[in-house]
C-alpha cells in the first residue's frame, strides 16, 4: 500500500483535483506503480490502475498477485468499469485492496466484476 500512496503524489489532476495512486504486485515480487493522468479531453484521461498495468505488461511481466489503489481521503475508490475489464483481461485472479487514510477493504476482482466479459464470448 505504501507504493500506491507514494504514487498519489505524482498524479496529474488539474481538472478533477482527485488524485489516485495504484501499485500492482507481480508474482515475482516486483511492483509497478501508476497515478491518474488527466487530459482536458476527458476521454484521454488515464486511470492509475491502467497506468500500472501498462507499465508491467510493457516490461514483459504477465503474472500478478494484487493491486492496491489509494486515495488521500475517503471514500474508498474502486476501479472504474474500463479498469475492471482490462484487469480482468490480464489479471483476473488478483486481490484488489482499496485504501483511503486508515480505512481499507480487500476484494477479489471477481467480486468487483461478477459477470465479466472475456475471450470466451468472442468465439
Amino acid at each position: 500500500m505504501a507504493h500506491a500512496k507514494q504514487a498519489i503524489l505524482r498524479a496529474q489532476v488539474a481538472y478533477s483535483g482527485f488524485p489516485v495512486g495504484a501499485a500492482l504486485l507481480a508474482k515475482d515480487g516486483s511492483i509497478f506503480t501508476g497515478c491518474n493522468i488527466e487530459s482536458s479531453s476527458y476521454g484521454l484521461t488515464l486511470c492509475a490502475e491502467r497506468v500500472a498495468l501498462a507499465k508491467a505488461l510493457s516490461e514483459g511481466v504477465t503474472e500478478f498477485k494484487a493491486l492496491a489503489i489509494a486515495t488521500p481521503n475517503p471514500p474508498l475508490c474502486p476501479p472504474c468499469g474500463a479498469c475492471r475489464q482490462l484487469l480482468w483481461d490480464y489479471a483476473s485472479n488478483i486481490k484488489v485492496i482499496l485504501a483511503a487514510e486508515d480505512e481499507h477493504q480487500i476484494f477479489t476482482l471477481r467480486e468487483l466484476l461478477p459477470h465479466a466479459f472475456d475471450e470466451g464470448f468472442l468465439r
